[in-house]
């Protein structure tokens, strides 16, 4: 019997690109039909019976009163009923971004995400964000992930845009619960900041960027610019998730911490805030880009807010603002976009959430 020969340095070389992959397919479809698919089919599934959202939002369920002031109670209950609900998706996320940085081909990546123009970059990577299904926190290292591997602005910015605002788990929920112009709020915004967002995030960002500063992310994270033999793979996988876990969970934990401590002053718009027009509507663009919440969280709040009378032009603001960022996502993420990239994508959620306030209440006109 002969032993079958190994094959040549060479077809070793052709194939490790592809084997990487397969791999961060395989492993990606795992983590997120764990994390996400599995569960929310099933929420769509109860959603089809009831026809109504069960349970509170994540300041009742923490027992933070609009307008309350800081405490460590707070902090603290507001973290564990955080986590609570996404820890399977910070796991997801984390694991997910460690393969990015060191299973899939460098080549391939900006291939698919860098393209020519920042609008094509846009249109794909909100393409590709869409089955992920995360919140903003929890695409956030993966988002950091592919600035360090050289995926320009607006393919990153859509990539983590496009995971909270065009879910289309959380849209099959706001059908199935909300009047339908709260989808169609959600989806004409969504898709704008999601293309046209990252586009303009882009030009106001990318010149006062330089390849070399992307190339020494790529460095820092131990992210080989040419393709590396498959035999090395674990080991950097192995390195990336340590280096992901040591720098992002402490920041992330202890901002979620902060904004709990917090989220009485942080979000005051309770049942007083329905004669405060125009206000509560400025309040909800700045607050909801600044509250942490999980995947769907806008909902109950909403629902809430929209009882108490609020008025649609604030409840508009949160469909769009709540979901998109944070303060800790964009403390996760600014280490690898820069701040001036984060902040201005804020902003230009900001302005998708005053855009959210004009169009949902003609809406609920027709």
């Amino acid at each position: 019997m002969t032993t079958p020969s190994l094959p040549p340095p060479a077809a070793a070389r052709r194939a490790a690109p592809v084997v990487g992959l397969l791999l961060f397919v395989a492993l990606a479809a795992g983590l997120l039909l764990w994390a996400k698919w599995s569960p929310y089919l099933s929420k769509v599934q109860s959603l089809s019976d009831s026809r109504a959202w069960s349970g509170e939002s994540l300041l009742a369920t923490a027992g933070v009163e609009a307008g309350s002031g800081p405490s460590w109670s707070a902090a603290t209950a507001f973290t564990r009923a955080y986590f609570d609900a996404v820890w399977k998706a910070v796991v997801a996320g984390l694991l997910i971004a460690a393969a990015v940085q060191t299973l899939v081909p460098r080549t391939w990546l900006l291939r698919v995400l860098s393209r020519r123009g920042p609008a094509a970059s846009a249109l794909v990577g909100g393409l590709v964000a869409t089955p992920s299904m995360m919140c903003s926190c929890c695409t956030a290292p993966v988002a950091s992930s592919l600035r360090r591997r050289g995926v320009r602005t607006a393919g990153v910015v859509a990539y983590w845009l496009g995971n909270p605002l065009l879910n289309p788990a959380v849209i099959a929920f706001l059908a199935l619960v909300a009047p339908w112009q709260w989808v169609a709020t959600r989806l004409l915004v969504g898709g704008l900041l999601v293309v046209g967002g990252s586009v303009l995030v882009a030009r106001l960002t990318e010149p006062d960027i330089r390849a070399d500063r992307v190339a020494s992310l790529a460095d820092q994270a131990g992210v080989p610019q040419a393709e590396e033999s498959f035999a090395g793979a674990p080991r950097r996988f192995v390195l990336a998730l340590a280096r992901l876990a040591v720098v992002i969970v402490p920041e992330y934990l202890v901002v979620v911490l902060l904004v709990g401590g917090f989220s009485g002053w942080l979000f005051p718009l309770g049942e007083s805030a329905q004669s405060w027009g125009v206000l509560a509507a400025l309040l909800a663009i700045v607050l909801g880009t600044l509250l942490v919440i999980p995947t769907a969280g806008e909902i109950p709040l909403a629902q809430g807010l929209g009882t108490a009378g609020v008025g649609n032009a604030a409840v508009g603001a949160l469909l769009v603002t709540l979901p998109a960022v944070s303060l800790a996502s964009m403390a996760m993420v600014a280490r690898a976009l820069t701040w001036r990239v984060t902040l201005a994508t804020a902003g230009v959620v900001a302005g998708g959430g005053a855009l959210a306030a004009v169009l949902l209440p003609l809406l609920m006109l027709l």
